[in-house]
């Protein structure tokens, strides 16, 4: 007996991860989004620019407070689920995944950075209140932003790059360098309509394409002493530096999220609408022992990297909830583990997205399906932070020691 040819959902859920998503009391907001975010990813795609109506769903939809801590008004939900949710975002729209984890990115600074006093004025009057959207101007690598002190706190003058968010903000993260060494810095909190604040619409790189990851540009942009999130200070413990690793694994979360929308567009694709190739002596393409056996390789790489991502998750949650406690050591240990998981991640996906084309074929390749985009939003995001240095890092480790250096990328 023949078996029903699979409809595309069903191809799609074969590509899922061995372990499932549990969104919790999340579950219908984070589908409900995802949903729609898919239903435009691709035509946005290609239209690039600020995805205004996108951004005003994250904001509808509750889901930006998850980091909020319960003293502060929000549901302090795991960072285990919400970079399951950056995950699952990514497969449908990685442009706001990127956003929707740089929200909570900001949100930690905050958490880890600031006063008790700084906390309920950023947090519970601001984020959950009135539903701020966070964008940042954080770039450690660009020192065109430059910080004066003045009587009520600082001055800032110049430009900011890869401000990712900064369109349709309400407040930026932004950070200076003050001084020569790694913890010469000032962590700020300014409203994106700040006198002298002016955001520049000139992200026009290959892939992520709607995360307005262009400049930000200071012009006596006066910021007081207060909007300055110290003490605790970036440097001030291991607990404090942990917001850096909460950069590295949002981008590994976007990694995994774009394999695996591409997977499932694949497998989806090969279920309705590719044909089989002549010389494989079947009639259809899921039939195809080359096509079956690309198709399993990529699902086990993939789920190879899920899991190493997974641990990694579980590693950083334990250390959060060490607060204080938390030792150097730890703090190192845990850094590897991130740094392997982005390390499979990367690779993982930017083979994935671009061998998905040997399973859809020659058809699939149209502009119009925006197939591409994935290869292109990981590679984007690759470049910024190379994993060789990572997979560098890693072997000092092993063979010295050495835990990677906690102010930067590390």
């Amino acid at each position: 007996m023949t078996a029903a040819l699979p409809t595309a959902s069903a191809a799609a859920a074969f590509a899922r991860p061995a372990v499932r998503e549990d969104f919790g009391p999340h579950a219908d907001a984070v589908a409900r989004v995802a949903a729609e975010l898919a239903a435009t990813a691709a035509e946005r795609d290609r239209a690039g620019g600020t995805a205004l109506a996108q951004r005003q769903l994250l904001r509808a939809s509750g889901l930006l407070t998850l980091a909020v801590p319960r003293a502060f008004g929000g549901p302090e939900a795991p960072w285990p689920l919400i970079l399951h949710i950056v995950r699952r975002f990514a497969a449908a729209d990685s442009s706001l995944a990127h956003l929707f984890g740089f929200q909570h990115l900001q949100v930690a600074g905050v958490i880890l950075f600031g006063s008790p006093a700084q906390q309920q004025r950023y947090l519970r009057e601001g984020t959950v209140e009135q539903g701020w959207f966070w964008g940042n101007a954080v770039n450690g690598r660009d020192p065109r932003l430059q910080a004066t002190r003045t009587e009520a706190g600082w001055q800032l003058d110049g430009v900011k790059s890869f401000c990712s968010g900064a369109a349709d903000s309400d407040v930026l993260s932004v950070s200076v360098s003050t001084g020569d060494a790694p913890t010469d810095r000032i962590f700020a909190i300014v409203p994106t309509h700040r006198e002298g604040v002016a955001v520049n619409d000139d992200w026009d790189n290959l892939g992520q394409r709607q995360t307005d990851s262009g400049t930000v540009r200071f012009d006596r942009v006066q910021v007081a002493a207060d909007e300055v999130l110290r003490p605790p200070g970036v440097a001030s413990s291991p607990r404090a530096t942990l917001r850096n690793l909460i950069g590295q694994l949002v981008l590994t979360e976007i990694y995994l999220g774009n394999a695996q929308g591409a997977l499932d567009e694949a497998l989806a694709w090969l279920a309705t609408e590719a044909r089989a190739w002549p010389g494989a002596g079947v009639e259809r393409p899921q039939d195809d022992p080359l096509l079956l056996l690309r198709a399993g390789e990529l699902w086990l790489q993939l789920r190879a990297a899920v899991a190493s991502a997974d641990l990694a998750l579980a590693d950083f949650q334990a250390a959060w909830n060490a607060g204080l406690a938390l030792t150097w050591e730890q703090r190192g240990e845990l850094a590897i583990a991130i740094a392997a998981a982005r390390v499979q991640a990367a690779r993982t996906a930017l083979h994935v997205t671009a061998q998905i084309f040997e399973l859809t074929g020659a058809r699939s390749t149209a502009r119009r399906h925006g197939f591409d985009r994935y290869w292109r939003n990981v590679r984007v995001h690759t470049l910024h932070d190379p994993v060789d240095y990572r997979a560098k890092g890693i072997g000092r480790w092993l063979a010295t020691g050495q835990a990677p250096e906690p102010y930067g990328y590390g």
